[in-house]
């Protein structure tokens, strides 16, 4: 007999995480659309949530562990094995590294993908701690680490990131950022275009600031073509103008360092500045009155900004905007949410932010947030001596595709003595892997996504159980496995034993937290109501804990009206918490409770940005130089969206985009090949002119390159485009925060 269900659930393949309505029938999705009742998405779905179920049925996703048979991934090959041999074959290759060279030895690198389950959101840490090694890598710095980095120097956490109330605003400043194909970054919005066509509706103004017309800066008030790379040059001249016209709005009880910065950007005056950015002078400061004189504002800045050698700086000056312009923490400005799992115990003061407690082995790049830049991961591989890594694991990751000079990175890949990967699929990278373990499918899991609700333009919550029950482990436990192995023996093999001790933490958190309306229970008491269903796991005893004892929470009763994970399951659609609203000055965790504006790093770093700009004034760029820019699909996310039909069919979109002008001098026309050569290296694609593109830039998508012998993934190498990344050059990194610069990147192109 046909049985049919329906069942709803957040969208885990980006950051908006969109209400889905899932139909099943017999044990399979058979149809995917919106959840009209889901209150933060209102029915709004892409093309890459439609395809959730095609994910799911995919027949190249791994099922169960596979090990590699021979050495060259090019000709190996691959064996399917139980979990138990899986795991002896993982316990011989890390112990014998960490017993015989130590746990430095052993590289870590967490990929984009670990932040969207949360069974490695709660679990990667642990797995990070029990390696022991100083050698963490993570897509953070070929992301969105300068973020970090200005956050933790403005307000003392690197994790309280402001995001524009898009749902208030009059006036939106956006630079770097594409939303109606990313469907946003550092910001979570479901339908994005639609919050943006809203602020329009209501009378409000968008301005976009980018090299390419994408389809966001179509939908604007504004288009502002910017020469790559020179956003900081551009927000610091607005800065400038802001001082200088007296267009400031700053409660200094809150705000310290404000002089200093006056005087270090009073040197970029538009008209300075005007001939590097390649935005006129006039047109600075018309953009600086505007956003001053609107009665609410906001600048948004996304990966444009970030991956550029001054990355750090940019995302800084976007807060600074918003900051002097009385525009932070202010409904219709940058806000922070306070999403459910967070406990809201808001203090005001706190210990700061700080980098470089420590140095990688080769380059001497600063830690920051506990990990090395990426792009220093192949010199750390296949540099001898002490010290030299010889393991690696992998989290959801694919460095092969990701981080720069990807050539350099297969040979390092190549080099390692053992490598085991957390991944569902022979992709690019784990092709080198010794033993893949792959994850439940997103259908397979459950789903409360931590890292975006805190980034949430609206806050909001929601859980749900997994959809299509499996027998193999969870992620959290494949996780906790390997935390367990490379402890050491005496850890045992029970990742139960990690779990306990997650769960007692957090309970003896909550029970010892300031004014705890549960400071008289016991934790074997409140463990006992966690632990009410059986047919929940540890992540979800986590998130019950973190979610009662948070903002919204009900303290385990003593709040009756309060949240816990049971009053998320009955609202399958998830819950409305309600606008965003000021949180100034008890979430700073500076040392002075204040803004620290005035950081001493972004000082110093602002006196490199005026050396550039003196540079670049005495030698002006040829008229004839190009440089390469990403771009974002929205039917692709990163590198792991290709492997579905539905999402790359139709024309080709790995394609060289180029001005019809460039175009012309380089004896290219549409279609014709194209080769595009950096400092490091050269590809080879296929040209497609627009207008939509700034005169002396080209892009090429990132994510692409599926043509590697010994990956196993049959759609994508069907259409394998190339890999931008054998162009990024390693070399030149935002020195505050690690980050590869991605875009900017000086090219040739000519025809092939």
């Amino acid at each position: 007999m046909t049985t049919e269900t329906i069942h709803h659930r957040a969208c885990p393949l980006c950051e908006a995480t969109c209400g889905l309505e899932l139909t099943v029938r017999d044990g399979a999705v058979v149809r995917v659309r919106g959840d009209r009742d889901n209150p933060f998405s209102n029915g709004f779905l892409c093309p890459k949530g439609a395809s959730i179920a095609k994910l799911h049925d995919d027949p190249d996703r791994l099922r169960a562990p596979v090990v590699r048979v021979g050495d060259d991934p090019a000709t190996a090959t691959w064996r399917e094995v139980s979990w138990d041999e899986a795991w002896e074959i993982v316990t011989e290759g890390l112990r014998r590294v960490i017993d015989r060279d130590g746990r430095d030895a052993v590289a870590v690198y967490l990929g984009n993908p670990s932040v969207h389950s949360l069974g490695a959101v709660l679990f990667n840490a642990p797995l990070v701690r029990a390696i022991g090694s100083r050698n963490v890598f993570s897509a953070s710095t070929v992301d969105q680490m300068p973020k970090h980095v200005s956050s933790g120097l403005l307000f003392g956490n690197p994790l309280l990131m402001p995001v524009p109330d898009l749902d208030r605003t009059d006036h939106l400043l956006m630079l770097g950022a594409n939303p109606y194909e990313s469907n946003g970054s550092l910001c979570t919005a479901p339908d994005f275009p639609g919050r943006m066509e809203r602020i329009r509706a209501r009378g409000g103004k968008i301005v976009v600031v980018d090299p390419r017309h994408t389809r966001t800066a179509q939908a604007a008030d504004e288009w502002i073509p910017i020469i790559p790379g020179t956003d900081a040059h551009l927000l610091v001249a607005m800065l400038h103008v802001l001082f200088e016209e007296d267009l400031v709005s700053i409660d200094d009880t809150l705000v310290t360092g404000i002089e200093a910065v006056a005087d270090t950007v009073a040197p970029f005056s538009p008209a300075r500045v005007a001939p590097v950015c390649g935005i006129d002078a006039a047109d600075i400061v018309r953009m600086t009155r505007e956003f001053a004189a609107a009665p609410t504002a906001v600048a948004y800045g996304r990966i444009g900004t970030h991956t550029v050698g001054f990355g750090t700086v940019a995302s800084w000056a976007v807060d600074a905007l918003n900051i002097v312009t009385g525009n932070l923490d202010a409904p219709g400005g940058a806000m922070f949410p306070l999403p459910a799992h967070d406990s809201g115990r808001d203090r005001g003061r706190g210990r700061g932010f700080v980098t470089g407690r420590r140095h990688s082995r080769v380059g001497n790049h600063p830690e920051v947030r506990g990990e090395f830049p990426a792009a220093a991961l192949p010199d750390e591989i296949l540099t001898p001596g002490a010290g030299k890594v010889r393991a690696l694991v992998t989290v959801a990751g694919n460095p092969a595709l990701s981080i720069p000079d990807s050539t350099r990175v297969a040979d390092a890949l190549a080099d390692l003595e053992f490598m085991v990967c957390v991944d569902p699929y022979r992709n690019e990278t784990t092709r080198f892997a010794d033993v893949i373990l792959p994850p439940p499918s997103a259908l397979e899991r459950t789903d409360y996504h931590m890292a975006f609700f805190s980034l949430a333009v609206r806050n909001f919550a929601q859980w749900s159980p997994p959809l299509i029950p499996t027998a193999a482990p969870q992620e959290h436990e494949i996780l906790g496995r390997l935390a367990l192995i490379a402890t050491g023996p005496d850890a045992g093999d029970d990742p139960g034993v990690l779990d306990e001790m997650l769960l007692v933490g957090a309970l003896e958190g909550a029970i010892a937290a300031p004014d705890s309306p549960i400071a008289d229970r016991s934790v074997d008491e409140l463990l006992a109501v966690v632990r009410a269903d059986p047919s929940r796991s540890t992540v979800d005893h986590l998130v019950d804990v973190m979610i009662r004892t948070g903002a919204h929470g009900d303290w385990f009763g003593a709040v009756p009206d309060g949240l816990s994970l049971d009053a998320l399951a009955a609202a399958p659609h998830g819950i409305d918490l309600g606008p965003l609203t000021p949180r100034l000055p008890g979430a700073l965790r500076t040392t002075s409770g204040t803004i620290e504006l005035g950081a001493p790093a972004i000082i110093d770093d602002l006196a490199r940005l005026s050396a550039a700009l003196d540079d670049a004034l005495a030698h002006p760029a040829d008229a004839d130089r190009l440089v390469l820019v990403g771009r974002r699909d929205l039917r692709s996310n990163n590198s792991w969206m290709h492997n579905v039909e539905v999402l790359v069919k139709g024309r080709a979109r790995c394609t060289l985009q180029m001005h019809p002008d460039d175009a012309a001098r380089a004896g290219l026309a549409d279609g014709a090949a194209a080769e595009i050569r950096s400092r490091v290296g050269a590809v080879v694609a296929p040209v497609e002119t627009t207008t939509g593109i700034r005169r002396g830039v080209v892009s090429l998508p990132h994510g692409w390159g599926h043509d590697r012998p010994g990956a196993a993934l049959g759609v994508a190498a069907g259409r394998p485009g190339v890999n931008s990344n054998v162009l990024t050059d390693p070399g030149t990194l935002d020195p505050l925060s690690g980050n590869a610069t991605l875009n900017g990147i000086p090219v040739t192109v000519r025809a092939v």
